[in-house]
Formats: structure tokens, sequence, C-alpha cells
């Protein structure tokens, strides 16, 4: 059988060519993949950087810890706690101590993000002065980097200062040095500060005091602003490889599938004169995994060689849009190239058992007899397993809609629930070709029927084909429909939530302080509503310490500027003795009393004044600024008075935050600036997926329409012979080509349309503004790119064959 398999690898080399990129192509996919993901599972330590010169940094308490029957589950704090001031003065005891503050920074002409800090911290990074000198006054600074020299009058959202010294930056933050004075002004809280005595003495006189941390050696990193920014980077760039290697998986292993299946499936008369020539089904079958064995070995063996080349070149591009660290690179692991290998083998021998199976079940003498066109396009097993998927998919969808309706808004689901369904079409496929291409019976002229009648005759041929589109249309129409249906729902969440005439925001990201706000009250005709972002935690089920987003308002001034989704309750009933909630926590009862720390890691025991909707997720939770401790205003809404005139009060409200840099916006604006849409790293995650998967389906389409074109010139030959010129026959060749990608665009749009129906159900249960957004116009551009590689790889070698006389390509062997 070996000898047998070489010689029709050689006989067929086109045929099996075509198998061979196919399956080079996916298993370099999964090498890239799995090389990719294998580099962002750990994160090299990243050393100090504002205390690489400190000698012990003491650090508040900034964790939440509770113990519970699973262990200790632990949350970041969303405010941490300052040293306590009792533990400040032992620790003055045993040496100098250097408090350190950070706050934004806003200064006109200067870098977008500068963090301030007292001038006494600088020692510590180290920061030395290049030009000028030390500031003295609270109107002086010095900032690092070159974006302002000594002299310079700089205009900040905290007063006009004068820059009088220079310092070398150090790459991890644009700073600006105030005195310790000022900068105590500007940010009274104190949550880590310096020490500079022996480390065993700082802990000893830190015992006690809960949550604080003595940090010396490479510990000091924790002391920087976002320590763990590397690890959170790479815990993001693992969900995104994992899903682009998901996709990327079941992608490779569909069009491999269906490329071996059809490449088979075309051989029914040579395994028919084999029969008849003495072979056995067996042998037919062992001849058949031969040439699998063969293909898929050399196949997978070019693809990890491929992959292996092209991983580079994704890390550098993940680093260039900054989704992963500069000093990310793909790293030298080998698992990724032995899932590659024996997964593209795998699926090689896969997909030839069906088609070698019934290939050889089928008689000799009826083999030989049978035609071209497909009989029994739709074998038992396409119906068992196509009609138990659809059915899985259906089952699975209601289930999830009757059970938790909010899990059909993850990714991780949106993204893989196309994958049945896909597959389930595809399986099916042939059942809809006839009535997809019945239309073309209205068309006049013989080249329709034509196209017509080839495809219904060659119903499977039709079906491999159409996959790649299939596959390609309807990614792309449920994985960007999904996307923007959710940011559609969550924007209309935000309007729906805003009654307020204007909103002020703080500059920056950062607060108003009280002088601001005492302003913004005094604006005649303005009825002021401040808030302040905040967190709240939960333990549910005894064992799951959730975190949730609060805002911190006066339940007052609240009812005027908001309109909350309330399911039960009313938000007027919110105090400092209560919160109001949303349905998606275990406790949503009214007058429940529900165990919560606050921010600050506070353990308290609220009553549930309302309870919200749960909606796409984003209604958080509402708490009195008593249960915020540590938490700054940073948003100010704005309702109008009776008889308030909107222009004058804009103008007030202008007027009164000009010093802080703040900025005002009709509650219109505000909602459409704050839209949340997707997040970058999910856009560049689908991005990167639709790019690889359109890739290697267009690659695959063109490369499936020369196999197909391949089998036809005999076909073609027979056509010149009856009389029809080279332009018609040409014609013919492209209206099918076309004929086959509207038909897989149709199947992938109508997958992509269930899929989000099923996630537009899901938004209506969760009283979420239910818009179901498909991306017509990328649909079009995909769809209109496989019809032009259809079209260019059915003409080219169409156009090639019809250079052969009709006569002697009629008599050609298959």
């Amino acid at each position: 059988m070996l000898s047998l398999a070489l010689c029709t690898l050689r006989a067929r080399w086109l045929t099996f060519a075509g198998s061979f990129t196919a399956l080079a192509l996916g298993v370099a996919l999964l090498t890239v993949m799995g090389l990719a993901l294998a580099s962002s599972l750990d994160a090299p330590a990243r050393e100090p950087e504002r205390f690489a010169a400190a000698p012990v940094v003491v650090k508040g308490a900034d964790t939440l810890r509770v113990p519970t029957p699973n262990g200790e589950k632990t949350e970041e704090l969303a405010h941490p706690r300052a040293v306590p001031a009792a533990t400040v003065a032992r620790l003055r005891r045993l040496g100098t101590v250097v408090e350190d503050r950070s706050y934004p920074v806003r200064a006109k002409g200067g870098p977008g993000e500068l963090t301030g800090h007292p001038w006494s911290t600088a020692a510590f990074t180290p920061y030395a002065v290049e030009a000028g000198r030390a500031p003295r006054a609270d109107d002086e600074v010095v900032v690092s980097g070159d974006w302002a020299r000594p002299g310079t009058r700089v205009r900040t959202d905290h007063g006009t200062v004068r820059v009088v010294g220079t310092v070398a930056g150090h790459g991890f933050e644009h700073a600006v040095f105030h005195t310790d004075a000022r900068a105590a002004e500007l940010s009274p809280a104190v949550v880590q500060l310096v020490v500079d005595a022996d480390p065993t003495a700082v802990r000893e006189a830190v015992r006690g005091a809960e949550g604080v941390r003595v940090l010396t050696g490479d510990d000091r990193r924790h002391a920087d602003a976002d320590p763990e920014r590397d690890s959170e980077a790479l815990t993001a760039m693992n969900a995104l490889f994992g899903t682009a290697g998901g996709v990327s998986a079941f992608v490779s292993v569909f069009v491999v599938a269906s490329t071996f299946a059809f490449a088979v499936d075309r051989r029914r008369r040579e395994f028919g004169l084999l029969r008849t020539a003495g072979a056995t089904p067996g042998q037919i079958r062992r001849m058949v995994f031969c040439e699998a064995l063969l293909v898929g070995a050399l196949a997978s063996a070019a693809g990890c060689g491929l992959g292996g080349y092209a991983a580079p070149s994704l890390a550098a591009w993940v680093v260039d849009v900054e989704l992963a660290p500069g000093w990310f690179t793909i790293g030298d692991a080998g698992w990724p190239y032995h899932v590659a290998f024996w997964t593209g083998l795998l699926v090689a021998l896969s997909g030839v058992v069906a088609a070698s199976w019934r290939a050889g079940r089928t008689a000799p003498v009826q083999a030989l007899r049978e035609a071209s066109a497909d009989s029994g396009a739709m074998t038992r097993g396409r119906w068992l397993c196509g009609t138990a998927l659809l059915l899985t998919a259906g089952v699975t969808l209601a289930v999830t809609l009757l059970g938790d309706p909010g899990d059909l808004l993850h990714r991780k689901t949106y993204v893989s629930r196309p994958m049945l369904l896909i597959t389930a079409a595809a399986l099916l496929a042939p059942l809809v070709v006839r009535p997809l291409t019945r239309p073309l019976a209205r068309l006049p002229g013989v080249i329709a029927m034509l196209v017509r009648e080839n495809a219904a005759a060659g119903a499977r041929r039709t079906a491999a084909v159409a996959a790649p589109v299939l596959v390609t249309v309807a990614l792309a129409g449920s994985l960007l429909g999904a996307t923007a249906t959710l940011d559609r729902a969550g924007a209309a969440e935000t309007r729906e939530r805003t009654t307020a005439a204007f909103v002020v925001t703080a500059a920056g990201g950062g607060a108003f302080d009280a002088r601001t706000l005492d302003r913004l009250r005094a604006v005649p005709g303005a009825r002021v509503s401040a808030s302040a972002p905040s967190a709240v935690y939960v333990l549910e089920e005894g064992a799951a310490l959730i975190r949730s987003e609060a805002r911190a308002v006066d339940p007052g001034a609240l009812a005027a500027t908001a309109r909350l989704p309330l399911a039960a309750g009313r938000a007027t009933d919110l105090d400092d003795g209560s919160v109001v909630v949303n349905e998606e926590w275990e406790r949503h009862t009214v007058g429940q009393r529900v165990r919560v720390w606050l921010g600050d890691g506070t353990e308290r025991t609220l009553r549930i004044a309302a309870v919200m909707a749960t909606g796409t997720g984003d209604n958080g939770v509402y708490v009195t600024p008593a249960n915020a401790p540590g938490a700054r205003m940073d948003r100010v809404d704005v309702a109008l008075a009776d008889g308030a005139d909107a222009r004058v009060v804009a103008a007030g409200l202008e007027r009164a935050v000009r010093p802080a840099g703040g900025q005002v916006r009709t509650g219109e604006e505000w909602a459409a600036a704050t839209d949340p849409g997707s997040e970058r790293t999910t856009r560049y995650g689908l991005l990167l997926v639709l790019g690889i998967a359109l890739l290697y389906t267009g690659i695959s389409l063109a490369n499936t329409m020369v196999m197909a074109a391949s089998d036809r010139v005999r076909d073609l030959a027979v056509l010149r012979l009856a009389g029809a010129t080279r332009w018609q026959v040409l014609r013919m060749v492209g209206a099918e080509s076309l004929a086959v990608v509207v038909a897989g665009a149709v199947l992938g749009l109508t997958v992509a349309a269930l899929n989000l129906a099923g996630m537009g159900g899901a938004l209506a249960l969760l009283s979420a503004p239910a818009t179901i957004a498909l991306p017509w116009s990328t649909l079009a551009t995909v769809t209109a790119a496989c019809a032009v590689l259809a079209t260019t790889s059915a003409i080219v070698p169409a156009a090639v064959a019809l250079r052969r006389p009709a006569l002697e390509s009629a008599g050609v062997r298959e």
C-alpha cells in the first residue's frame, strides 16, 4: 500500500499539493499561536524603579484579605490605607522618615501623564539635578525630561508654577517635584514612606499594624505605581492568544478536514477501478491513510518550520501596538511544536476517514458507473453529526438563556458559540445548495442554467468550496457583531441613566478639590450632584470574594441627575446604613442585610435599599460618601433649577471649574464621550483572530478552487466540443464561483444572525437595550474579497486548460 500511495502522490500531485498547502498553513497557525501563548505564561520580575536607592519602604495596607473555608481570598483595595500615625511616630525614633506622595498634574504644553511628588523623595530613584536647583517655594517645581527648561513658567491645574530645575527622566514616569510642604497640601494622605533605618528594627516597629508591609530589596518594586503591570499585561495577552489560538485551531481543523475530505471524495472512480482490479475495501482505506500520513507528516513538519519563522513577527506586532511590554519576545518552548505537529497529523488522518470509508464500501461496478454528479451527497454521518451539532447549539442556548443569560455576554462565550453552528451548517450545506441556486432559474440564458445544474449536481463539491466562505463570513459577523451589539447596549444604558443637563469631569483623570466643589455648588440655577469612584467587596457562596465598582453619591441630589434602572426599591432610600446593588449579587432582595467590605477594607453590614437590573454588567453599586472612605469626587452631574437658563448655568460652570482645568459637557456629550466601547485588548484580539482567520481561509478558498478546477478539465473540453466559445466557458466558471461564494455567504450570515439573536435575547432578559448590530460593511467587504479570490482562482486555471485543444483535453486521464 505504501508504494501505491507514493505512486498516487506522484500522479495526483496537484490535488495533494492543495491538501499539503492547507495543512501546512493550518499547522503554522497553530504553531504561531502556541509559541505566543507559551511566551505569555510568565513575566520576569520587574526591578524597583522609584525606590531603587531607598533603604526601606513602609507601605500602608493595600490588600483586602478575607479568610474562607477554601483559604484566604485577596483583592486589591480601591483606596489603600495610610500608615497609622502611631506607627509613623515609632519609625521616626529609628531614623529619618520621608513621606511619599503621588498625585496627577496637568500642565499646559507638558506630557499627557504627569505625576507630582515631594522633592525629598527624588533622591531615592535616584534623580539628580541636571540644570538649575531644587524647589524652595510653593510656586517652584523641578521637572523630569526636556519638555521645560529652568526659568519657564508653566500653567498647571494646581496654579502657575516656575520651573527652577530639571532632572533626567528614567522612562517609567514624567515627574513634577514640588516642595514637601506644597506636596502635602496637594495630597494630604500618606500611604507609604521611606525609612533610613535597619530593616529588622523597622519590622519590629510596624508589628501589630494591620496590613502594613516593610519592603526591602526587590520587594521595593511593590511601592512603584502599578508594579504588576507586566503580569497584568501578560494575563491579558494570555487570554488574547488563548482566544486566538482556539479560533485558529477551529478554523484550521475545519478547513483542513474539509479540504482532505474533498480531495478524497473526488477520487471515487479511481477507487472503483481499484475495487474492480481486486482491491479490498480495507486495502483502499489503508492506501488512503498512507497517503494522508505522508502528506500530513510532511505538511506538519513544514508548518512547524513556517510557524517558528513567523512567530517573532507576531510578537513584534503586539509590542508595537502596546498590547505587550517592550521586552516581550517568543521563548524557546518546545511543546507548541509537538502540539501543532501531532494535531496536524491527526487532522489529516481524520479528514479522510469518512470519505475513504464511503469509497471502500462502494461496489466496483456501481463506482465505475457513477457519474460526476453527487449521488447521496447527504450521507448518514453528515445527517447525524450535522443534526446533533444543530440540536446541541439550540439546547445549550436555551439552557443558558433560562439559567444564566449573562454568560452569553462574556467574550469566551460569544467567541466559541459560533463554532457549533458553523460546523453544523457546513455538514448540512448540501441540503441547501439547490434551494440557494434555484433563483438562477429565473435568469435568461444557458449559462445560468448550467451554473444552477452544475452546483446542484456537485452539491458536495459546492459545499466544500463554500466552506471557507462560510467560516469567514460567520466569524466576522458573529465576533464583530457581538462586540458592536454590546457596545451599543452599553452606550444606550449610559444615556438612559443620565438625566443631568451638564456633567463636569476633573482634568486628567484626577479629582476636584473642596474649593472647586464649593464654586460649582455656588453657581446660580445649578442643582449639583457630586460623586466619587470607589469599590465594594462581598463574599458570595462563602468562598468567592467579588469586587463591584461603586459610586459614592448624595442620595437626595442623585434623584435629580440620574435615572437608575431599578428593579426593586427606591434610590432615595439610600443612606449611610444601606447600599444599592444589582441583580448579579447573590443577595439582592430589598431589606436584606449583606456583609461587605468598603474600598479601604473596612467591614460593614449594610441594608439593601434598592436593586438595579443586571443590564450589560456595568450598573455597579451605589453608596453614600460615608461608605467610601478615601474616595475623591471626580464627577459632578448638574441639573437645572426651575426657570434656570442653560447657557447661563453652563457659563457659570465653566468659570467655576476653570482654575482646576475641568471640563463641562452636556449630558448627551458626556454619554457619547464615555461610551464604554470594547476594551483595547478585545479589539486587538478580534483583529488578530479575524485577520489570521481571514488570511488563512482566503488562501484555502483559492486553494480549494484550484483543486476543483483541476478536476474539471475534461468537463470544460466537452463544453467546447459542444459548441461553447472559450469566453462562454470562462463566464460560466466565473458565475459558478460567484454562486458558490453567495451560498457560503448566505450560510455564514445565517449563522451570525442566529448567534446575535441569542445575544439579543440575553440582553432582553437582563433588562438591557437589545439592538442587534450586524457589521454590514465588513461583511460586504469580506464577501467581495472572497468573490474576487474565488473567481480569480477558478478562471485562471480554466483559462490555462482551455488553451489546449478541446479534443486533447477531452481525452485527458484523471
